[in-house]
């Protein structure tokens, strides 16, 4: 970690947000196989338990919205702190349920709180971090998902055993240690530094700089270039400035809205929410009737999805955003595929007294759809997990970023909910047809990506500019930007510095000593041309 110790501890406590996203999402999955629990709620059919599902993937759609409002004009911080309060509420009154509407009310304002959440922890995770680690640190979002999809799942699973309606209102209620954990953390945390300077207090931002990139140097040469490409980035965006949604769909953002709903989208097009949602009743179809297995085979899948999440988390700055998907969503497809064609051809439905479907797979076949499952899931938890929350909270302006953030994650909470609502039915219905319609967007969607969607790689993000002036066609705009790399990003003048920030540098005897600068700098002050080569970067994070 190093001089980063302090940026990876303000990223890690602010993904506890994404626990609670991952518990909740995880939490339902196996509740909905708990005896008690369907006994206490009339067996709800398929349509039912899509309505319940999918009821907090609708208040995470609207939560989402409203937060680029709460965010822009109450900080992030502040905005992660509300929605934990709003979180606790809606699992309170799911807690409490005494029949299906108020479980689905509590489903909803939960929802809220999770939707909030999702939208606004990646981009203070992606303001607070330098370009060369920030994939890695927004990653740790997508990590404490998969680490509530586990404990969901395994606190599932232990009060399993439990005879009465604690077996299902425990995992509920748990929610809320985590959810005030966060609330409570968050008071101790900065604010973004970004979102400090777009509202005039640059002196809190130099502070905020110093301890996240210099242990609290103020004089640190890295602190100050950064908060004086802040301060350039706020002002240029202001003669701009977004003053409705409307105009996010006007050129030059347009584009930029359009990739980062579409890949929002594209990460629920996976099919992820179907494993995550229905795994045990699609691990019960493929075979594991017995009590609690599908239940333990939920839990292998959560440590599973967590494991996988690491390479991500570690490497994504090197292996770079594109790749990742493009080799991510074949892994997907091909998984997807592999499990239709097994499926396909062994199947023989039967149905049980309840309307349970049994597809009487195969001993083989059953074994290759359970290890298809698994695979698919190590395919999307080392690219599109990550990478779809990542994408759109570093191409966007900031003045602009989280109205723009709000329609992206708004993009993928509708599409959640969506799938949330008719994927019951169509497990019921077409089987291993849904399988197939998966792989085949799957195998699309690496086409659309290698098309579309350009680089972002161990960028600044006030250089996402450059990124975003060229042709649509990203395949053919590579080579415009590595000549703009090799001709304007390589040659960066001391001398600006020496312009634009508030410290005179004057290098003396191998050593640079920073001193207050007067008014006006002394005309005879100069700087030979041998040391002002040793200022210019040879790293493409900084552009003039």
């Amino acid at each position: 970690m190093g001089k980063h110790a302090q940026t990876y501890l303000v990223g890690a406590v602010s993904a506890l947000g994404g626990f609670l996203f991952g518990y909740d999402t995880g939490v339902m999955s196996s509740i909905l196989e708990m005896e008690h629990w369907k006994s206490y709620f009339n067996y709800p059919q398929s349509v039912g338990v899509g309505v319940i599902v999918s009821l907090l993937t609708a208040g995470c759609f609207v939560g989402s919205l409203g937060a680029g409002w709460l965010a822009d004009n109450f900080s992030r911080k502040r905005t992660i702190m509300l929605a934990s309060i709003v979180f606790s509420v809606g699992v309170a009154i799911q807690c409490g349920s005494v029949n299906r509407a108020m479980l689905i009310v509590g489903r909803f304002i939960a929802g809220l709180g999770v939707g909030c959440l999702s939208m606004t922890v990646p981009i203070f995770q992606s303001e607070i971090s330098p370009a060369q680690i920030r994939g890695r640190l927004v990653s740790l979002q997508q990590w404490a998902i998969t680490w509530g999809l586990l404990v969901a799942f395994w606190v599932d699973y232990g009060c399993s055993f439990i005879k009465s309606n604690a077996s299902w209102r425990v995992p509920i209620g748990v929610q809320i240690v985590p959810a005030l954990v966060l609330f409570i953390a968050m008071i101790f945390m900065p604010y973004s530094p970004r979102w400090l300077v777009d509202h005039d207090k640059v002196g809190e931002a130099h502070k905020v700089l110093a301890r996240l990139r210099a242990n609290g140097d103020f004089d640190s040469l890295e602190v100050m270039e950064e908060l004086e490409e802040i301060k350039e980035a706020v002002r240029v965006e202001r003669e701009t400035a977004v003053r409705s949604y409307m105009e996010l769909f006007r050129f030059p953002i347009r584009r930029r809205i359009v990739l980062g709903v579409v890949i929002q989208a594209l990460q629920q097009l996976t099919g992820i929410n179907v494993i995550l949602y229905f795994s045990p009743t699609i691990f019960k179809q493929s075979g594991l009737s017995k009590d609690g297995a599908s239940l333990l085979a939920q839990g292998i899948n959560g440590v599973v999805n967590m494991l996988a999440t690491i390479p991500a988390i570690l490497w994504i700055d090197r292996w770079g955003r594109r790749k990742t998907v493009i080799f991510g969503s074949l892994g997907c497809g091909l998984t997807y595929f592999v499990k239709a064609m097994a499926t396909a051809a062994t199947q023989r439905k039967t149905y049980d007294e309840d309307g349970t479907l049994n597809l009487n797979l195969s001993k083989a076949s059953s074994y290759l759809s359970i290890v298809m499952m698994y695979l698919f899931v190590i395919s999307f938890a080392t690219s599109w997990g990550p990478i779809a929350w990542l994408y759109p909270s570093e191409i966007f302006p900031m003045h602009i970023r989280s109205k723009a953030n709000s329609i992206t994650t708004a993009s993928n909470w509708l599409f959640n909910f969506i799938i949330g609502l008719v994927s019951p039915i169509l497990i019921k219905k077409i089987t291993w047809g849904l399988d197939l319609i998966f792989a085949i967007i799957m195998f699309v969607t690496i086409f659309v990506i290698y098309l579309f969607f350009p680089e972002t790689q161990n960028r600044n993000l006030e250089d996402m500019e450059i990124i975003f002036t060229g042709s649509i066609w990203a395949h053919k705009d590579r080579k415009r930007i590595e000549e703009f790399d090799n001709t304007n990003r390589y040659s960066f003048d001391i001398r600006d510095v020496f312009e634009n920030a508030p410290y005179q540098y004057a290098y003396k005897a191998d050593a640079l000593q920073q001193e207050p600068a007067d008014d006006n700098i002394d005309e005879d002050s100069e700087v030979s041309d041998d040391n002002i080569e040793m200022f210019r970067y040879s790293s493409h994070q900084h552009i003039v």
